[in-house]
């Protein structure tokens, strides 16, 4: 049974969370880096409530805002709880975002404090930032001043406590109200515009409270968080979620590459992971689909359904003792899965769901657990929430997804008119997804209406889409569709794994590589054109050499590429630093 209900949204936070799962559970595991000794619910409630009265001390009050950037760590929660249990706001910023834009957001948030990694906020010394802004060490808590370029350090975090023990334990948390405003979150996204969207206590707990009656957890499951916290599937669901429920959150000290990853695979043995889809894309088309083809014979086999979905359950019976074994919900959102790659995992019976949402909607708005997904579908509206479509296609049936619900934001902040464009009349967010939906109510996401291709004749062609098509191809890693002048060109990374193992034998003749490259590209785009409609065919393809620059959450930062030609790689200076 659900630890809350919807109904009782108008009586709870997010303080409330943690202080009644610590009653409830106060010596169960609660938060730990990988490898290191838990801190336990208990130990967590307190450590929030010794925090949340040192800000007060420091003159933190009701509403003010105060920014978190830093990696992951058990610390970043305690200091999130630590800000909100105040009934202040915090605005979480993206480790990877650069300094110029850490110092904007610091900026039009009005934040107060900076609760930051040493790394981090060093970063900002070549700003002005830091002028009369006090910054909070995530590795002790300790404060920093910084006036006219020179940096003093308060009383120990440790020698405060200590000289204010009773005070402390006497400290009463100020009640805050489930409207009252928890989050401003700037989103990266792939346009190059960032927003600060506003999320209250009542938001993110009533998406927590949804994703129990997606799929049920207890304090027995074990979570290992790897997408960045300032991310609200990672935060909400990935940390909200599990707290609400008592389970564990593990934390990784460094970017999730192999050899980061498998080591703490082992250790945590998960039982619940969320990722991005390209994560799952890289383990299929560097590691599965390269044994599964391995030979002429495979390749054949391979080709044949029944013999295809063997060798996929075999694989999935790797992959989930890769994943420590234990992994019952591997959560999948933040971007469009590969349909070959989802087609394998369904196939392998691996235990995957597909989540759709965004940043303003807390950001779970369709979903659904393992074993109930369908290829291509985000699963139905999850829990107190509508889904509808306007503006749609009379002959496909294609429209804007405008979602409504206890999880949608309360707007965007300093963004009067920005607002009155994405509400309707009558409150529904719109998202600027396209979408469909089945019979039953399960939503297919089309693509993105700011992406969109306007056809000769009118016709809407969705790069998403053309894409999909092109990222089938076994020599393809990723790939972004876009028009140029007048045409719809593609620039592909290539799958140069794939290439020298096929081509051992030109490794050493560059020339030779290179024509089986162009023929590569020119057998992509013929296989491609041969699928898509006649007026989303590819008029040019072209190698992308260089990684497509992403955002945090992996997906590539479109709007650098459009209007260049796929022999420039364009350079983005918002991670200049």
């Amino acid at each position: 049974m659900s630890p809350y209900q919807l109904e009782q949204l108008d009586e709870l936070n997010l303080s409330l969370f943690l202080q009644n799962t610590a009653n409830k559970f106060p010596t169960r595991n609660a938060i730990a880096f990988v490898g290191e000794p838990y801190i336990t619910y208990s130990e967590f409630a307190n450590k929030v409530k010794t925090l949340s009265f040192h800000l007060q001390k420091h003159g933190i009050k009701y509403h003010d805002k105060i920014a978190v950037w830093s990696d992951n760590s058990p610390n970043w929660i305690i200091a999130y709880f630590a800000i909100v249990s105040l009934g202040a706001v915090a605005v979480p910023i993206l480790p990877d975002f650069s300094a110029t834009e850490a110092d904007n957001i610091l900026r039009h948030s009005e934040s107060k404090l900076l609760f930051s990694s040493p790394i981090l906020f060093r970063k900002l010394y070549n700003t002005k930032a830091l002028n009369d802004l006090r910054v909070i060490s995530l590795v002790d808590f300790s404060i920093h001043h910084f006036k006219e370029n020179e940096e003093t350090k308060d009383v120990s975090f440790q020698k405060f406590c200590t000289e204010n023990q009773s005070e402390i334990a006497n400290f009463k948390l100020p009640i805050v109200k489930a409207d009252d405003l928890a989050s401003i979150i700037y989103t990266s996204g792939t346009t190059g515009t960032s927003k600060g969207v506003m999320l209250t206590n009542r938001n993110l707990v009533a998406n927590a409270i949804q994703g129990y009656d997606t799929f049920n957890i207890t304090e027995e499951d074990r979570f290992l968080s790897i997408l960045p916290m300032s991310h609200t599937l990672e935060f909400t669901l990935g940390n909200i979620f599990p707290i609400m429920c008592g389970a564990s959150i593990n934390y990784i000290q460094k970017p999730p590459t192999a050899a980061v990853l498998m080591p703490a695979l082992k250790i945590v043995k998960p039982t619940i992971m969320l990722t991005v889809p390209l994560i799952m894309e890289k383990i299929y088309k560097s590691k599965v689909r390269p044994e599964l083809t391995s030979s002429p014979l495979k390749k054949r086999l391979y080709k044949f359904g029944p013999t295809r979905r063997l060798f996929h359950k075999i694989a999935g019976k790797r992959l989930m003792s890769t994943f420590g074994g234990a992994l019952k919900f591997y959560g999948i959102g933040g971007a469009k899965l590969d349909k070959e790659v989802e087609i394998f995992l369904y196939e392998a019976k691996f235990p995957y769901a597909i989540g759709y949402g965004l940043t303003e909607t807390s950001p779970l708005l369709a979903g659904t657990h393992p074993g109930r997904g369908r290829i291509g579908s985000t699963g139905p509206a999850v829990l107190g929430v509508t889904l509808k479509l306007i503006n749609q296609d009379p002959t496909t049936g294609e429209g804007e997804v405008v979602a409504y619900g206890p999880n949608i934001m309360k707007g965007y902040y300093k963004a009067d008119e920005t607002n009155k464009l994405v509400f309707t009349e009558d409150g529904g967010f719109k998202t600027g997804d396209t979408g469909t939906f089945d019979k039953e109510n399960f939503l297919f996401i089309k693509g993105r209406i700011k992406n969109m291709i306007l056809g000769p004749s009118g016709e809407n062609i969705f790069p998403e889409e053309i894409e999909a098509a092109i990222n089938k191809s076994e020599w393809v890693l990723e790939s972004l569709v876009y028009e140029m002048s007048g045409k719809i060109v593609a620039r592909v990374e290539l799958n140069y794994d794939e290439i020298n193992r096929q081509f051992q034998h030109f490794k050493d003749k560059a020339s030779e590589m290179e024509k089986e490259v162009s023929k590569i590209l020119a057998s992509i785009r013929q296989n491609v054109n041969t699928e898509v409609s006649k007026f989303s065919r590819l008029g040019d393809i072209f190698e992308q050499k260089a990684p497509f620059v992403k955002t945090p959450t992996k997906k590539i930062k479109r709007y650098l590429y459009y209007d260049t030609h796929p022999s420039e790689n364009p350079v983005d200076n918002s991670n200049e630093s």
